[in-house]
């Protein structure tokens, strides 16, 4: 698969945090989910990726060119969608549609409409009388009608309701159908990336913790329980974090096998990309 994005040694410095030489990839018909928990770097990167704010090092390119000779021909080939709309309240859907879909040069109106009826939202409403999931779902039908080959979004299924939500997994699998299309959102709700992501791209701290499918991590990663007699120094060491109580313990690792062969009394389960996420984000907490 080729790489539709390329972002390497982004850095971004404020006060109180900064991005740290953040690097990674966005392959062509993928499901990429960019997880994190809140404050760990997700909206700063993407603001970064998109010259919202400005970056004090990295490069970007898209499709092999740098963006920052090419800004206006990359966000014309890409649709993004924020957890809070960037719109005029005071205006109507048709109005504020007006003043946004000539910025594209593939701009389809009939695909626009059809999203518009999907998502039961009516042009003549007022974008300040929409709800939070309904700006959500306006921002999605802008960012799907215009042809787009990359979709960037930043906590895109905030404040949609678990029917919608399945609805919004199915629209971005719709999406990719094509090819040659992918789709980059960041999230500190991992369920919905259990049933639609096909790589994940960790951030904490402003650094990227890991790059891996989906499936391989799941795959790597298993959940240790057992009483605490059976928790051995060289056992401990070999989990990404470790929660103790007076009925036992269980922890994460990506060192299952080596465990196994120093204790047949513990239990091992698959586990989630949350409970991954967490255990890296509580390894960092104890160091």
């Amino acid at each position: 698969m080729a790489a539709i994005l390329e972002v390497s040694g982004l850095k971004k410095n404020y006060d109180t945090f900064s991005l740290q030489d953040v690097s990674f990839s966005i392959e062509e018909d993928c499901i990429t989910g960019f997880i994190g928990i809140n404050g760990a770097g997700k909206t700063t990167t993407i603001h970064s990726i998109l010259n919202l704010v400005h970056r004090d090092a990295g490069t970007i390119k898209f499709r092999g060119k740098d963006i920052s000779a090419n800004e206006k021909q990359f966000k014309d080939k890409i649709g993004v969608v924020f957890d809070s709309g960037c719109f005029y309240d005071e205006l109507s859907i048709k109005d504020m549609t007006a003043i946004i879909s000539p910025s594209y040069s593939n701009w389809d109106n009939r695909i626009f409409q059809k999203y518009l009826e999907r998502f039961s939202l009516r042009k003549e409403q007022t974008v300040g009388t929409l709800s939070k999931g309904m700006k959500v779902k306006y921002s999605l039908a802008l960012a799907l009608s215009h042809n787009a080959e990359l979709l960037i979004m930043d906590e895109p299924t905030s404040g949609l309701d678990p029917l919608m939500r399945e609805q919004f997994i199915s629209i971005l699998k719709e999406y990719l159908e094509p090819g040659g299309r992918a789709v980059f959102y960041s999230t500190h709700n991992t369920t919905d990336l259990d049933k639609s992501a096909d790589m994940l791209i960790m951030i904490n701290a402003g650094a990227i913790v890991f790059e891996e499918d989906k499936d391989t991590l799941l795959e790597k990663f298993r959940m240790v329980k057992g009483a605490l007699k059976h928790l051995t120094p060289d056992i401990e060491a070999l989990l990404l974090y470790c929660d103790k109580s007076k009925y036992g313990f269980e922890g994460i690792t990506n060192k299952a096998e080596t465990i196994k062969q120093y204790s047949t009394d513990l239990l091992f389960e698959r586990t989630t990309i949350e409970e991954i996420m967490l255990a890296y984000v509580k390894e960092r907490e104890q160091e």
